[in-house]
C-alpha cells in the first residue's frame, strides 16, 4: 500500500545564522575520483583489469589529483590492480591514489601492503556513525563508535610512521553523516583529528558524506556549514563532501556544500554509482564551466569520456544527460531552432558567449554545431533554414525559410520521424532545383546586356529540353530576364521577392541568388549559385519558371 504516513520528515538544522546562502563558488574545488572503488562497486559486473586501466587513464588525462582506486583489503581484484599501478609505474608524478578501509586492524594492514612503494598515498577511513547503525548494525553507545575510530586511527598512523618515503594523507569519513547527529560528528571527527595530528605535511580530510541523501539540498548545505564552524583547528583540516542521488540532488547538495565551506569534492563520472548514483562530476564540473570558472578538469572530448564510462560500467550514458548526452544541445521545437539560428548568426569569437537555448559552446566539449537542430514534425522554418544555411555557407530570405520550411513539414509528417540533414538538403535541391536537370531551364550560352537604355538582353537556354534564343527588354536585368521568358512560358511573369548574397570576401567568391516569382497566381522560388552574380540571376529566373 502507497502510504505516506510511514514515513517522518527530516527535521531542519537550527543555524539561524547561516553564512552559505550569500556565497558566490568562485574556484573549483579539488576534485577526487572514487569511479575505481564506489563507481565499481555498485556495478552488476565489476570491472575488468582492462576496464580498470582504461578508466584511470581516462581520469589521469582529464587532470584528476586524487583518485581513489579501490578497496584493497576486501577485494583481490581491487588489491592486485593498486599493485599493477605501483609496480608498474603508471601513476604520474602528483597525482595521489586513494584507498579505503574500515577500521579494523587486519584489514589496515592488508591496506597498506597494498600500496607498498606508492609516492603519494590518501588512506581513507571509515566507521559507521548514525543512530541506526549505532544501535541496530553494531549494538554499540555513542562512546564505543568514538573507540572504533580512534584506534583505526592509530594504527593508521603507526604503519604510516614505519613508511617514511611515501607521503601520507590521511582521511576519515563518518560515514552516514547525513544521519548523524551534528555534535556527535564534531566529537568523533575531533577525536581523529587528535591521533593524527601533526603527523605528516599534508592536511588531514574530513569527508562528510551524504551516504544516503535524505533531505533538500540546503539541509545538508547547514550541516556542512555547522560542522566547519564547530570542529576545532578547522584551519588545520580539509573538508570534503561526497553526496549520494537518492532524492536526484547529489549535484546541487555538493554545490551548495562547497558555498557552505567545503574544499573537496567526492563523486563519479557520469554519476556511477550505489543505488542512484554518486554525485556527478561531468554535471559539476562543467556547471563551473559555464559560470566562467576552470573546473581544473578537462571535458573537452565528451564523447570519449561517454566512451570509455559505457565501455568500462556497461551503462548507457542517458541521451538527456547534462552536457554529456546525446541530445543535450540539440533542438526540435520551432521556436528554439529559430532562436538558436540567429544567436548563432551574431555571436562573434571575441564575444562573451549568449546564445539562446545554449548554456555553453558544444564545440567546447567537441560537439559539432550540426547536431544543435534536428528536424521533425514539431520543427519549424528556423530549423530546416539553418540546416540548408549551415551546409551552404549562406543566410537564407525569411520568405524563402518560410516556404521550404512548408515543403520540410509535409515531409517530416509524410515519414512520421524525423528527417536527416541529407533528407533536407535532397529536398532543397528538388523543390528549387539548384542544381537543375535537362528538363529544366538553364543557361547554356554567354548572355549579352546592353544597358544604354534601361536593360535588353540576349542569350541562349535550354528549356523543357531544347535550346532555345530568348531576347527581352525591361528597366534592369531581372525584369529583362523574366520578360524574355514570358513569351516561352505563355503567361506574365511578375518578381515577387529577389534576395542576393556572396559566399566570401574575395574577388572569386561565389554569389547566391535567390528569386520568388508569380506566374498566374501561382508561387515559384529558384536559387542559383555562380561568381558571376547576374548569371547567378539569370540562372535563379529560369529555375524559378520551370518548376
Amino acid at each position: 500500500m502507497f502510504n505516506h504516513n510511514k514515513y517522518q520528515a527530516f527535521q531542519p538544522i537550527n543555524n539561524p545564522d547561516r553564512q552559505w546562502p550569500n556565497k558566490v563558488i568562485s574556484q573549483a574545488p579539488e576534485w577526487c575520483s572514487v569511479d575505481l572503488r564506489d563507481g565499481n562497486q555498485a556495478l552488476v559486473n565489476p570491472m575488468s583489469v582492462e576496464q580498470k586501466k582504461a578508466l584511470f587513464q581516462l581520469l589521469v588525462d582529464m587532470g584528476f589529483k586524487q583518485i581513489e582506486v579501490g578497496f584493497p583489503a576486501a577485494s583481490q581484484p581491487d588489491f592486485d590492480f593498486v599493485r599493477w599501478l605501483i609496480e608498474e609505474d603508471q601513476i604520474p608524478e602528483g597525482v595521489s591514489i586513494q584507498v579505503l578501509t574500515q577500521a579494523r586492524q587486519a584489514l589496515i594492514e592488508r591496506t597498506f601492503e597494498a600500496v607498498k612503494g606508492a609516492k603519494n598515498v590518501i588512506v581513507h577511513l571509515y566507521n559507521s556513525t548514525s543512530p541506526v547503525q549505532r544501535e541496530q548494525v553494531f549494538g554499540l553507545a555513542p562512546q564505543g563508535i568514538v573507540d572504533i575510530a580512534v584506534q583505526g586511527a592509530k594504527w593508521v598512523r603507526d604503519l604510516a610512521e614505519q613508511r617514511p618515503e611515501t607521503a601520507w594523507q590521511f582521511e576519515y569519513s563518518p560515514e552516514s553523516f547525513s544521519a548523524t547527529e551534528l555534535p556527535f560528528a564534531v566529537e568523533i571527527c575531533a577525536a581523529v583529528h587528535e591521533v593524527w595530528r601533526g603527523v605528516g605535511a599534508r592536511p588531514v580530510i574530513f569527508n562528510l558524506p551524504a551516504t544516503v541523501e535524505m533531505a533538500t539540498p540546503n539541509i545538508y548545505a547547514d550541516q556542512i556549514e555547522w560542522f566547519c564552524r564547530e570542529l576545532p583547528h578547522r584551519d588545520e583540516v580539509m573538508v570534503s563532501v561526497h553526496t549520494h542521488n537518492d532524492r536526484g540532488c547529489a549535484v546541487a547538495a555538493a554545490e551548495l556544500a562547497v558555498m557552505a565551506g567545503a574544499d573537496r569534492v567526492e563523486g563519479a563520472l557520469m554519476g556511477n554509482g550505489e543505488r542512484t548514483g554518486n554525485m556527478d562530476l561531468v554535471t559539476m564540473g562543467m556547471n563551473l564551466y559555464s559560470q566562467g570558472i576552470d573546473p581544473q578538469l578537462d571535458f573537452s572530448d565528451m564523447q570519449r569520456i561517454v566512451n570509455v564510462v559505457e565501455y568500462c560500467t556497461e551503462i548507457a550514458v542517458p541521451v538527456r544527460h547534462p552536457y554529456a548526452g546525446e541530445l543535450v544541445y540539440t533542438a526540435f521545437s520551432g521556436s528554439h531552432q529559430d532562436a538558436i539560428r540567429k544567436c548563432l548568426n551574431k555571436q562573434q569569437p571575441e564575444q562573451k558567449w549568449n546564445v539562446a537555448y545554449l548554456p555553453i559552446d558544444p564545440k567546447d566539449v567537441g560537439r559539432d554545431y550540426e547536431a544543435v537542430i534536428r528536424i521533425n514534425s514539431q520543427s519549424g522554418k528556423g530549423g530546416a533554414a539553418y540546416v540548408v544555411e549551415r551546409i551552404l555557407g549562406c543566410q537564407l530570405p525569411r520568405w524563402m525559410q518560410q516556404a521550404f520550411a512548408k515543403v520540410v513539414q509535409q515531409e517530416t509528417e509524410t515519414k512520421g520521424r524525423e528527417i536527416t540533414q541529407q533528407e533536407i538538403m535532397g529536398l532543397f535541391e528538388k523543390t528549387y532545383a539548384v542544381s537543375p536537370n535537362q528538363k529544366q531551364a538553364s543557361l547554356v550560352d554567354n548572355y549579352h546586356i546592353d544597358t544604354d537604355d534601361g536593360a535588353s538582353l540576349q542569350a541562349t537556354v535550354t528549356y523543357r529540353g531544347e535550346p532555345i534564343a530568348i531576347k527581352g527588354e525591361g528597366h534592369g536585368v531581372l525584369e529583362a530576364v523574366v520578360n524574355a521568358m514570358a513569351g516561352h512560358v505563355g503567361a506574365v511573369i511578375n518578381i515577387v521577392h529577389y534576395e542576393e548574397q556572396s559566399l566570401g570576401e574575395t574577388s572569386e567568391a561565389q554569389a547566391m541568388a535567390f528569386i520568388e516569382v508569380a506566374i498566374e497566381g501561382q508561387r515559384k522560388i529558384g536559387v542559383a549559385c555562380d561568381q558571376d552574380v547576374v548569371k547567378a540571376s539569370i540562372e535563379a529566373v529560369m529555375r524559378s519558371v520551370s518548376m
